[in-house]
């Protein structure tokens, strides 16, 4: 494995092509309905190498260097990682956008961090223009082409003149949060090359073979988990990161064949998608190992390791702080939530709201620190113009996470809830206040809540509770709300279901109440008026 102890992302892919030079790094399996990479690809350490450097002396020509940040647009390609070397090479940011953004929604991601440079590819650069101007900055755009990459020249110098450092920072990822917008968290050199060198020393059903591991990997490349903690993973260890387009059911398990995967990366709405599949006797003909994700139900934990024959690892992360929680050592106790046990350099308390730490099996909020002496080592930089939020998240020396958890005597941490601002659908964690924001503007909606709901295939959906202005609660008017909000916001954040109150129950000072909003033991999806949208939620 290749140490990451005081270098940069530059210098430790540098290494890692000198020892794994001939080894397959970057593969893109072989789909017909995909306008890239049809065929498919794959990319030695060599041959990534020679791409990286080709984008690398673009940028240099041109004047971009240390503290630019550059917004990229490029899906699901393998390019997206490329760049990303190339640009962190160079002391640049790295600062993704969200295919599935809405002009408006990429627009404050450009305003916010302030990039010098947008690049994107052909079938996306209408969809970048359209977020520039809602953005109402001027900001050149690059061009990724043929393996080529075409760009202005920079309009003001870089702003570091010093090296590159494991301090710089190296991506600027946007996640949701309960004030609504999104907020930037800075992540720097050493933080990524530790997410890495923390994904390959889990141990137990998760060891990692250096330069043996072949891992399939749909999640997307803007998320943390796919760009920096398994594709730090893989430089580190020498091994191969698979790159679908995105999950589906019907190629899932072909795909793996054909790329000969030996791991897996799945989120909770992957399992039960492939377990209502047809059963038939080649389920259990493949070379997986292992399966790493978060959100599989317990009922069907058991069910899907017998039939497939793969362990699935449960596991904790975050953006702020990826290095992740693994129940990767038996037993795993996969009945439950467990999500694996306290380690060194991963520090964990339960506390309630006053931060006083909750007795044994009591549930509480997660807070987490590197060590007491270096609390924040090897967590994110901080949110991006937010220092105040990022110190009320780090107040007492503990990283707030804002997920409830629960723990028992042999220190196991097991999974309970989170936040009821943030609803987490298919993994993708969305702000109920933004989309709250967007719906309260419309002229007829004089309320709203909107809330998490239990969803069989998706974990959470969105549920929207609105009180109407005078106008028929009916479902046009459910409908014209869902296209507003499908129109605004990404298609995943749009209310899977909307419906109509007379009231929102609200406290002495007017906050709505949304735990009041209906019984405990009610399920809001069967309410006269709730109007189900979820089928119309398509990219």
């Amino acid at each position: 494995m290749i140490s990451i102890e005081q270098i940069t992302i530059g210098q430790c892919f540098e290494q890692a092509t000198r020892r794994y030079a001939d080894n397959s790094f970057l593969a893109v399996p072989q789909d017909s309905t995909r306008d890239y990479y049809p065929d498919g690809i794959e990319l030695s350490f060599l041959e990534a190498t020679a791409l990286v450097e080709g984008y690398r002396q673009a940028l240099q020509e041109t004047g971009y260097g240390h503290g630019h940040r550059v917004a990229v647009l490029l899906g699901n390609r393998p390019e997206m990682l490329l760049l990303k070397l190339a640009l962190n090479s160079l002391g640049i940011s790295w600062v993704p956008l969200n295919p599935d953004y809405r002009p408006a929604e990429a627009a404050y991601v450009l305003q916010d961090s302030a990039v010098e440079l947008a690049i994107s590819v052909e079938p996306l650069v209408a969809q970048l223009q359209d977020a520039i101007a809602a953005s109402g900055r001027t900001i050149p755009t690059g061009l990724l082409d043929a393996r080529s990459l075409q760009i202005p020249k920079a309009s003001f110098e870089a702003p570091i003149t010093g090296a590159v450092t494991p301090a710089s920072e190296a991506s600027l990822l946007y996640t949701s949060g309960t004030t609504g917008k999104p907020k930037g968290c800075i992540l720097g050199h050493e933080y990524e090359l530790m997410q890495g060198a923390w994904y390959c020393s889990r141990g137990g059903l998760f060891k990692l073979r250096e330069g043996e591991e072949r891992i399939y990997n749909p999640l997307p490349l803007f998320h943390v988990n796919a760009a920096i903690l398994h594709l730090f993973g893989s430089i580190v260890s020498g091994n191969c990161q698979i790159i679908p387009e995105r999950f589906s059911r019907s190629r899932w398990w072909p795909e793996i064949r054909a790329t000969r995967a030996t791991g897996m990366h799945y989120l909770g709405v992957v399992i039960p998608a492939l377990m209502n599949s047809p059963a038939n006797e080649a389920d259990k003909d493949h070379q997986l190992r292992w399966g790493l994700g978060a959100g599989v139900e317990p009922t069907l934990h058991g069910a899907f390791e017998k039939r497939f024959a793969v362990p699935l690892i449960e596991v904790w992360g975050m953006t702020e702080m990826c290095r992740i929680l693994t129940n990767c050592h038996e037993p795993r106790q996969i009945h439950t939530r467990a999500m694996g046990l306290p380690q060194e350099g991963l520090e964990v308390r339960i506390v309630n709201e006053e931060d006083l730490e909750v007795p044994c099996g009591e549930s509480g909020e997660m807070v987490i620190r590197y060590s007491e002496e270096s609390p924040r080592r090897g967590a994110f930089s901080g949110y991006l113009n937010l220092p105040e939020a990022t110190e009320d998240a780090w107040r007492g020396g503990w990283f707030h996470t804002g997920d409830t958890v629960k723990q028992d005597e042999a220190g196991m941490l097991y999974f309970v809830d989170r936040k009821k601002n943030i609803i987490r659908r298919s993994g993708e964690n969305i702000a109920a206040a933004e989309v709250e924001a967007c719906l309260q503007a419309h002229p007829s909606v004089a309320q709203i809540a909107v809330i998490p709901v239990d969803d069989e295939m998706r974990d959470e959906e969105v549920l929207a509770c609105i009180v109407l202005n005078d106008v028929a609660p009916d479902r046009a008017q459910a409908r014209q709300l869902f296209d507003r909000a499908f129109q605004e916001l990404a298609y995943y954040k749009a209310p899977g279901w909307i419906i109509f109150l007379d009231s929102i129950p609200v406290t002495g000072t007017q906050k709505i109440q949304k735990h009041a909003i209906f019984a405990a033991d009610e399920d809001p999806r069967l309410h006269a008026s709730a109007f189900d949208f979820r089928e119309l939620k398509k990219r």
